[in-house]
């Protein structure tokens, strides 16, 4: 039997449903398993996602999009295919599509993380004879600390802060990592306050129904006094904008897996590094695989080469494919850093 999937130009495609997964160039029928901007481009004739990812999607691409959703573990069928989606754990959202036809089961995975963050749908492997995984971190030196533990680090610098009249100020991605810091920091610390794009992003989170504490933005009119005492979450590239300078005196702080690289900080010219990523880990990703029971794994974006070297030196068979994802480069270099 031919493949379920195909990987085209346009990207991952089922032919006998005739739909596209996350694709990057404009499709007539689209399943999109999470509305970071390079797995979910404007221009489809027509969307598929779930349902926590409406009011952010529409947001990001227009309110007039052609969108229909599903809950997890809701099926459709499409000319014979059984689709569904499950839990990516990911970001708020996020679903890994499951797709079976004729006896035979496909899982694209999207992103993924395996950690639980309190805030998006856990992580649930699914079964299936052939995976499609990200690799964003696929390399032995990667791996996180548990959430809680970078949570303390920040607290700690949010504090150090104050004490020397200093507003601290994170570079933390508008759609994922800004919801996990709030989530775990400690509020009780000082004012938190919000850059535009953040500020949006959550207000969408919100109306579509997730649980999110109210936070100002930060404008002009802030007081100056709360700012000196604030966490201010901002996209990253908004450290580098004549936006922060208004914030003087101020420390920086950038939240990614890439900080896990010795150097890193210093070159986006931060104060500090928090390692936190909404992606899989080595480990993670050595446990996503082994847990689908796949015998056929096919590796997308990322360290490919090595982890699908790995995968069939530990017996599977398994293929690097060639996409347009960028991970979590996407996330430290988007260019959604509004003034207000």
């Amino acid at each position: 039997m031919a493949n379920l999937v195909e990987f085209t130009k346009k990207g991952l495609y089922c032919p006998q449903a005739d739909i596209f997964i996350d694709p990057w160039y404009p499709v007539d029928k689209a399943v999109i398993t999470h509305a970071h901007a390079d797995h979910a481009i404007w221009g489809h004739q027509y969307y598929l996602a779930h349902q926590d990812s409406s009011t952010i999607l529409k947001y990001r691409l227009g309110q007039d999009i052609r969108l229909e959703t599903l809950a997890y573990y809701q099926t459709i069928n499409i000319n014979g295919v059984s689709l569904s989606l499950y839990p990516a754990g990911h970001i708020y959202g996020s679903a890994q599509v499951r797709l079976e036809y004729q006896g035979e089961v496909w899982v694209i995975s999207g992103d993924y993380k395996l950690e639980e963050d309190g805030f998006s749908t856990p992580f649930e492997a699914v079964k299936c004879h052939t995976f499609v995984t990200e690799s964003t971190f696929g390399l032995p030196i990667y791996h996180w600390k548990p959430q809680m533990e970078v949570a303390q680090e920040i607290n700690q610098w949010w504090l150090d802060n104050q004490k020397e009249g200093k507003a601290s100020v994170i570079g933390a991605y508008s759609l994922g990592k800004s919801q996990r810091i709030l989530h775990c920091i400690d509020q009780n610390i000082g004012p938190i306050l919000l850059h535009g794009a953040i500020y949006n992003t959550n207000e969408a989170l919100i109306l579509g129904g997730a649980q999110l504490a109210h936070h100002p933005k930060l404008t002009a009119d802030t007081d100056k006094a709360d700012i000196s005492k604030a966490l201010i979450i901002a996209p990253p590239s908004a450290l580098n904008s004549t936006w922060v300078r208004k914030l003087r005196p101020f420390s920086t702080g950038i939240a990614s897996g890439w900080m896990h690289i010795r150097g890193m900080k210093r070159r986006r010219a931060a104060d500090r590094g928090f390692v936190v990523s909404d992606h899989a880990d080595w480990n993670a990703l050595n446990l996503a695989v082994d847990a689908s029971g796949a015998e056929k794994v096919y590796v997308t974006h990322g360290y490919t080469a090595v982890f699908s070297r790995w995968l069939r030196e530990k017996g599977l068979e398994s293929y690097e494919v060639e996409t347009l994802y960028e991970g979590e480069l996407a996330e430290m270099n988007n260019p959604d850093t509004e003034q207000d």
